[in-house]
């Protein structure tokens, strides 16, 4: 069984087959012109635009344009005036040869929507060609015992023209033995017959010469002339009689040269000369004979060169057998050449549209007629395209086809596409054309650019040089042109508080990001902002991408000491009892950096002290603490010099300075100098100097951070965005930042210090003293000093 695929196929070559038909019977009835032949270039035929009841700027709009079926440019039509006028001058009989009536076959071809209408042009024939015959001298053999009304056929005269102008009439000039009678064939042209009047003697003349006119009837009528060579001949009393009157044969068009056409042939009953029969061409047309070649002795006929059904189906020779007496038989041979299908089809392109537009609906790509020239099934065709293409064959009328797209195609996905049609016959072996078209797409503004990324991350480093590039960003187009030229642009901020223009810029062309100017981490840690990307396309369109500045921390902040306080106010003295262990906390030296990460931790360092080797510096946390016992010999004043650096590259740092005093106890809170007793007035006095100067250190040192904290708010407040607050998990140990109230420190303090966590760096946001319950440490401390 047939696969239901392969009889598809032929299913569908049949049904179009069938639509063509009858759109052809349903066509236009074709109107026919005429014109004279030789009829001047620019000649008037007919108003195209009244037979086809259209206004002239009709025919302009629907793209009308003349059509003949062998494209032949014989007929133009003036877009201007409607008119159909010759484009050149026509020749009948080089156009129909000796058909009549001759007939040019035309169609007139509107678009928009598609019609065809059919029309012919009937060329007349005009008398612009003389009779001529075949041979200049034609020899008759005639017996002297030819009785009177004996009849000789005569070669006829050939003229090219048709009807009244060809041959209509024979005349011979004057003699006393014969006259001249004009036949009709069966195909309706006239020929000459020579017709004895009285009897010949060739004793008293051999041979005679008589001067042979046809005349042709036209309204000036054109003559030509052959010279007729009578020989009376002794007796010869059998002429060759041929064994067919009429001999019909069938040749295929692609016989080859040489070939056997038929073999004609004759009897004579005479015996010796008089018998001896020869064969020959009595009356053939040059084009006609051509193609054929007769064997004198033989009879045979073969061909000469190839024959073309579609030049000529027939031809009529007529064959004469002559004895060696100078009698003569005459036969007819019709040849039918048969067709074969020996030609492909034929394409021709009546109008193409490339390139289209995409995202077009239905669109007719071309509009092309198809042909063969043989006939029957050779002549019938089917039409094709290949099935991976979104296009679509649709029959018109009067085997016209047009190419259309199934939809709106994609210029992103396919910008060309190579269609190849293919015509077939049905004849066998069947025969096809193949024509290919190329289509390209034209662009259309369909696509919005896209960015690489949906958001970028930009980091750059504070205190920056101004107009540093600092990243880009990209958006491809997949338009093409300038639907594919891409504009970036800063897109307004929602942020009303952040100075967007200030900032950065961006390169329209190319999406290079540029500082403005110089960033400072410590105000503005990080910001973000849209870009936008815009085509040049009509209309044009546009898509965004987040772009995020991170800000990195520089080491641009030295340590800034919170206690001691070193503003040159006067030193806070830590007592330090004579009876310390070693270990013993003498103070607490607090600091902080503005940097965050690595560039703000810190590290202590005892650079300078009165006696070396006394007091130490824990690195990380600062504590001043006694290093050994104290003794007697130690001094009674100490001044240190702590050194605070941050772990930055390169590092900064500030130094603090302490002053220790050693004592024998709270009570006695000086020790009397080595020259002089200190009396107890003096003591008294001392005391209340020390409690008094103590709180005004604390005062000064809470009013010192009161007044660095409010700072520090107001800056966070103008930046761009604000970190959120957090723990951080760096290398500090907890949230809070212990100020001891060891030593002489008038009050016990802790900082609360909020920072801001990141990956790599931490901040310091505030700073706010936690007050123990100061009024419970004092009154302990001053039982202690008075005991």
């Amino acid at each position: 069984m047939e696969p239901a695929g392969e009889r598809f196929p032929e299913q569908r070559q049949v049904l179009i087959l069938l639509l063509l038909v009858e759109l052809a019977l349903a066509g236009w009835e074709p109107r026919r012109y005429s014109v004279m032949e030789e009829t001047e270039r620019g000649t008037f035929v007919a108003n195209l635009a009244n037979d086809l009841g259209l206004e002239v700027r009709e025919l302009a709009a629907r793209g009308a344009r003349v059509v003949s079926e062998d494209n032949e440019q014989g007929l133009q039509l003036d877009l201007q005036t409607g008119q159909l006028i010759l484009n050149k001058k026509l020749d009948r009989e080089e156009l129909c040869g000796p058909t009549e009536p001759c007939i040019m076959h035309f169609q007139v071809l509107l678009k928009k929507p598609l019609e065809v209408f059919r029309a012919e042009l009937l060329v007349r024939d005009i008398n612009d060609h003389s009779p001529e015959f075949p041979e200049r001298e034609m020899t008759l053999k005639i017996p002297e015992i030819s009785s009177p009304g004996t009849v000789f056929p005569l070669k006829k005269a050939w003229d090219l023209d048709v009807g009244s102008n060809n041959v209509q009439n024979y005349s011979i000039s004057p003699n006393s033995h014969f006259h001249v009678s004009t036949r009709i064939r069966g195909d309706g042209r006239k020929y000459p017959e020579l017709v004895l009047d009285t009897e010949l003697d060739r004793e008293e003349q051999a041979e005679l010469r008589l001067t042979l006119t046809a005349l042709d009837g036209g309204s000036t009528p054109r003559s030509g002339t052959a010279q007729i060579l009578i020989l009376v001949l002794d007796a010869n009393d059998n002429a060759p009689v041929f064994a067919q009157a009429l001999y019909e044969v069938q040749v295929p068009e692609n016989s080859p040269i040489g070939s056997l056409v038929v073999k004609v042939s004759a009897r004579d009953l005479d015996t010796g000369t008089n018998g001896e029969i020869s064969y020959s061409l009595f009356y053939s047309s040059q084009s006609i004979s051509k193609p054929f070649e007769l064997s004198s002795i033989s009879g045979e006929i073969r061909l000469t060169k190839k024959l073309d059904f579609e030049t000529t189906t027939s031809y009529d020779l007529d064959i004469e057998a002559s004895d060696g007496g100078g009698l003569s038989g005459k036969c007819s041979v019709s040849v039918k050449v048969l067709d074969v299908n020996d030609n492909s089809p034929e394409l021709t392109i009546s109008s193409l549209t490339s390139p289209i537009p995409e995202n077009s609906p239905e669109t007719e790509v071309a509009l092309f007629r198809i042909r063969d020239r043989d006939s029957g099934e050779n002549g019938k065709m089917t039409c094709s395209i290949q099935d991976d293409v979104p296009f679509e064959l649709k029959p018109s009328v009067e085997n016209f086809y047009r190419l259309v797209t199934e939809g709106a195609l994609d210029r992103e996905t396919r910008a060309e596409y190579n269609i190849t049609i293919t015509i077939t016959d049905m004849g066998t072996p069947r025969l096809k054309t193949e024509h290919s078209i190329t289509l390209r797409v034209s662009d259309v503004n369909d696509n919005a650019p896209a960015f690489t990324q949906t958001s970028y991350t930009l980091f750059v480093r504070e205190n920056n040089s101004p107009a540093l590039h600092i990243g880009n960003v990209s958006a491809t187009d997949r338009d093409s042109g300038t639907n594919a030229q891409v504009t970036y642009s800063l897109l307004p901020s929602q942020d009303t508080h952040l100075p967007l223009a200030s900032l950065v810029s961006i390169n329209a062309d190319n999406g290079h990001l540029f500082a403005l100017r110089s960033l400072d981490y410590e105000a503005l840690q990080a910001f973000e902002f849209r870009v936008g990307a815009t085509d040049r396309g009509s209309p044009a369109l546009s898509s965004e991408a987040l772009v995020r500045v991170l800000v990195l921390d520089a080491n641009d902040n030295s340590p800034f000491v919170l206690y001691p306080l070193q503003n040159g106010s006067a030193p806070c003295t830590e007592l330090v009892p004579r009876a310390a262990e070693p270990g013993y906390l003498v103070t607490k030296v607090v600091a902080v950096d503005g940097d965050s990460g690595q560039n703000a931790w810190l590290s202590f360092q005892l650079l300078k002290a009165t006696e070396p080797g006394l007091f130490g510096v824990w690195a990380h946390n600062g504590e001043v603490r006694t290093a050994r016992l104290l003794s007697e010999r130690d001094a009674v004043k100490h001044r240190l010099l702590v050194l605070v650096k941050d772990s930055g590259e390169p590092p900064r740092s500030a130094t603090a300075t302490l002053h220790v005093l050693l004592v024998d106890g709270f009570s006695q809170p000086y020790l009397p100098l080595p020259e002089a007793a200190p009396a107890q007035a003096q003591a008294d006095s001392l005391t209340v100097y020390l409690v008094v100067a103590l709180a005004s250190v604390s005062s000064l040192f809470l009013f010192s951070v009161l007044l660095f904290v409010a700072v520090r708010l107001c800056r966070r407040s103008r930046a761009a965005s604000v970190s959120r607050c957090s723990v951080p998990e760096g290398p500090f140990p907890g949230h809070l930042v212990d100020v001891s109230g060891t030593g002489t420190l008038c009050q016990s303090y802790q900082y609360e210090v909020c920072l801001s966590g990141g990956s790599e760096s931490n901040e310091f946001k505030f700073l706010k003293p936690i007050f123990p319950n100061i009024l419970s440490q004092e009154s302990k401390r001053r039982s202690e000093f008075l005991e």
